[in-house]
């Protein structure tokens, strides 16, 4: 088993490694990547244990049963992954390092938002929608540019804790198990945790299990962007923790607020609010004060927060490993 010492260590050096090199495309069309075989798995148990036909208070049982493979399945997984790190160290160290790299989407996810912020500066409305599109789950046709810089930003916010602070948070707490658990945990509630007719009762108990592992990322992400914000030109410390104290908790997300009230403060924006997701309009909050005529340079900002939010910790992180 690692100590804490020898996961900041691994954690860092993965963060670093996912940052400079992500994912390959090659590598995700000829095998995927472990988040997709994860989704396939969910995939096969909604299929086989959502009946249509069964009473909710049945298929919130087979919900239930459905997180329980989840998450045998995942820990196991990790568990044979970290075997190699006790018997053949240093060389299992390497495996772990790239193991943990995977299930990081902190340099994939600043390359994606990035390519929105790009996309919309050259070539305007046309090349936001097309790029916003493989990040958010809006209607496209519905976003002016303005939303389009808005739903990148939220985007950005969001993700970096849910697909960077939670997995790093689960990984410091358990290794490559823990790291793997979220994953699956995480991926459940985005394929099956909806307020729908065939997923309320099912994907109850991903939900639910969803909201409570990332509560604390969400908190330590929304801290590290008004830490960010206290270094960054241009941002505002003292916004993002107003906005993040008064906002946060308008969110329908008791976790999705914290990043992005804190972020839409720190750029004296306004985030979130009403939109358009299948056709059906949502009735959300705002979060922030600030203009909600949000642009591509706004988008340019909220990377800038975020890296030297991620980077600052990353660097903090070292220095705590080597001095253990």
């Amino acid at each position: 088993m690692l100590d804490v010492s020898d996961r900041l260590v691994v954690l860092v050096l993965a963060a670093a490694l996912e940052a400079a090199f992500a994912y390959p495309d090659a590598l995700f069309r000829a095998i995927g990547h472990p988040v997709s075989w994860i989704g396939a798995l969910i995939a096969t148990l909604d299929r086989r244990l959502n009946r249509a036909e069964w009473p909710d208070a049945s298929r919130r049982v087979a919900g239930f049963a459905t997180v329980g493979v989840l998450l045998a399945v995942s820990v196991s997984a990790g568990l044979v992954l970290e075997m190699p790190a006790r018997a053949t160290a240093p060389l299992g160290l390497v495996l772990i390092v790239v193991a943990a790299a995977v299930l990081i989407a902190g340099g994939s996810l600043d390359r994606h938002v990035g390519a929105v912020a790009g996309a919309l500066a050259a070539e305007g409305l046309a090349g936001g929608r097309r790029e916003v599109q493989k990040i958010v789950g809006r209607d496209p046709a519905t976003l002016d540019e303005a939303a389009v810089a808005r739903a990148a930003i939220e985007s950005l916010a969001e993700n970096a804790s849910d697909g960077v602070t939670a997995p790093a948070v689960w990984f410091l707490v358990g290794g490559l198990p823990g790291m793997l658990a979220y994953k699956a945990i995480n991926t459940a509630d985005s394929m099956i945790g909806h307020r729908t007719a065939r997923h309320g009762a099912f994907g109850f108990a991903a939900a639910r299990l969803d909201d409570l592992v990332n509560l604390p990322a969400s908190r330590l992400t929304g801290l590290m962007l008004v830490a960010a914000a206290a270094i960054v030109p241009g941002a505002s410390a003292r916004g993002a923790w107003t906005a993040l104290r008064r906002d946060a908790r308008k969110h329908t997300s008791p976790n999705a607020g914290w990043p992005e009230a804190a972020m839409a403060g720190a750029l004296g924006l306004r985030l979130a609010g009403p939109r358009v997701y299948a056709g059906t309009k949502v009735d959300a909050a705002w979060m922030g004060d600030g203009r909600a005529d949000a642009t591509a340079a706004d988008v340019f900002r909220a990377l800038w927060l975020y890296r030297v939010a991620f980077g600052g910790t990353a660097v903090l992180l070292g220095a705590v490993a080597l001095a253990m």
